[in-house]
């Protein structure tokens, strides 16, 4: 079957894996080659590239939220990429600015972490934020400033959390590039964050970018998240993401025109 074939054609329309390639030969059409070599690159740069947080903590502060910089105990992104633990743990430096915000107790700590792609965070993170505020604000909800940790871990919000003294964190971290999607954002909801937690006791909404979960839909399942982590007391694998159920009564009550 040729990769021209309406097949193959009908197909990609659906997804960004790399299908119906076609050949030259005995070998991949050379646009492929260049295409998949591109797309290698632009998953390392994710990976490697420093992410540059001032643009973020303009936008954040336009939205009315203040942010406070930390970093974890990995002291270069080569030593973050060999040692994950080091990742997981405040530096002792941060560890002593976070302490000295002892009034802070907020409803929801935000963290935003580069993760393994800064480009996730810097394409991502902003835009997701100014989503969910509005919603966190209508449910009453305190939003602590937003911290911005570099070589950080999912598990360091749960030290920076117990600090603050949050009843819940969101850890907002660039997630591992893959070859179709080097700019994804993952967002990690822990209730009640202290050392030790396991990634069981929290719940995930991932692949948040273009052209994956747009970021009014990522708002609108984590806030569905923590509401419910609130009432009940838990997050994890007890607590199941049934969003969907209500973005659906909602439609179908909305009337006619508005549909």
């Amino acid at each position: 079957m040729s990769s021209n074939d309406p097949a193959w054609l009908n197909l990609r329309r659906f997804t960004d894996a790399r299908i119906g390639l076609g050949r030259a030969g005995s070998a991949l059409p050379i646009k492929e080659v260049l295409s998949f070599s591109m797309a290698h690159a632009q998953a390392r740069d994710a990976v490697t590239t420093p992410i540059d947080w001032q643009p973020l903590a303009d936008e954040l502060r336009a939205l009315g939220l203040e942010s406070i910089r930390i970093a974890s105990a990995a002291p270069d992104r080569d030593t973050y990429l060999r040692r994950p633990d080091l990742g997981r743990r405040l530096s002792p430096a941060s560890r002593q600015l976070l302490a000295a915000e002892t009034g802070t107790k907020p409803d929801l700590l935000i963290v935003v972490a580069d993760g393994l792609s800064s480009t996730g965070v810097s394409a991502n993170a902003a835009g997701l934020i100014a989503e969910l505020l509005p919603l966190a604000r209508k449910s009453g909800w305190s939003v602590g400033p937003v911290l911005l940790a570099s070589q950080g871990r999912v598990a360091l919000g749960d030290e920076a959390g117990e600090i603050l003294n949050a009843h819940a964190v969101l850890m907002l971290i660039g997630e591992r590039p893959g070859l179709s999607s080097p700019d994804s954002l993952g967002a990690y909801l822990t209730l009640d964050p202290r050392v030790g937690r396991k990634d069981g006791e929290r719940n995930c909404v991932s692949n948040i970018r273009v052209g994956g979960l747009p970021a009014a839909e990522a708002a609108f399942k984590i806030h569905w998240l923590l509401r419910e982590a609130f009432r009940r007391g838990l997050t994890g694998v007890t607590l199941k993401d049934e969003s969907v159920y209500q973005l659906e009564d909602a439609t179908a009550q909305a009337p006619a025109l508005e549909r």
